[in-house]
This record gives C-alpha cells, structure tokens and sequence, in this order.
C-alpha cells in the first residue's frame, strides 16, 4: 500500500511542476490582461490624426448640407404662401405643395452619399426658383392684361 501512496505522490508531484512550468511559460510570460493581449495583437494605424481630421471633415460636410436642406426646406415653405388658389379637387395649392415637399424631403432623408444629396439640394434649389420666376411672370402678365382693360376697383 504505501508503495501505490509513493507512486500516485510521484505522479501529484510531477503534474505540479508541469502544472506550475505550463502557468509560467504562458501566464507570466503572456499578457496578464485581455486588453494588452488586444493591444498587442491589434494592427494600430499610425495616422491617427488623418481620422481625426477625416472625421471632422465629415462632421462639417454633414451638417452644411443637413443645413442647407433645412434652409431649402424653409424656402419651399415661405414659397408655398403665394400659392393660395385652389386645385381641382379645392385644396389649396400651398398645402398640395407642402406636403409633396415634406414627402420628398422624408424620403431622401437616410441618404449618405454626398453627391446625390448635392444634386438633390441643387435640383431642389433650382426647382423653387424656377416656381417662383413662373408665378412672377404670370403676375406681371395678369397685370398687363389687368391694365389694358382700365382701372381696377379695389
């Protein structure tokens, strides 16, 4: 009996040394914590300041064209006042306006590439200008005509 005790004592030994061996190699030799086992095998980029400076370009450029579309947006807005007549159904054409604004604004909301949102703000910027340029023609058509039948009764 106590040669199997001697035996198995051997054994217990000899695990723990090796126990003890494979802890050292790879626990004390290793990183201790996960974040240097990160650190360590992470590929760092050395041009932290280029993002920096992307970034902020990006921030920049995204609130210049979340405020011009916010100024197009007004601009519709105060441009839809001097469309008071009614459509064919009786809605004014202000509100008829407004809404097909807001509906496209809302549907290109999410868009993230620069150009196509420039050419939308453009293309909007363009589009109410050109409402407005027709509106005054026709004023000052309806003007004319109004002058040639005499004075007005106001």
């Amino acid at each position: 009996m106590a040669m199997k005790v001697e035996k198995w004592r051997k054994i217990s030994v000899s695990f723990t040394t090796t126990r003890n061996f494979i802890d050292r190699c790879f626990l004390h030799n290793g990183p201790d914590m996960v974040e240097e086992l990160l650190e360590r095998h992470i590929v760092k980029n050395p041009t932290k300041k280029e993002d920096d400076e992307d970034e902020l370009t990006v921030r920049r450029r995204l609130t210049s064209t979340r405020r011009e579309a916010l100024n197009l947006y007004r601009d519709i807005l105060r441009a839809t006042r001097f469309f008071s007549w009614p459509d064919a159904y009786g809605i004014p054409w202000r509100d008829v306006l407004r809404e097909n604004a807001r509906r496209e604004f809302e549907d290109a909301r999410f868009e993230t590439d620069p150009e196509i949102i420039t050419r939308l703000l453009i293309g909007g910027h363009d589009a109410v200008q050109s409402a407005l340029n027709k509106l005054v023609d026709k004023h000052k058509l309806m003007d004319q005509d109004g002058d040639k039948d005499g004075p007005r009764n106001r």
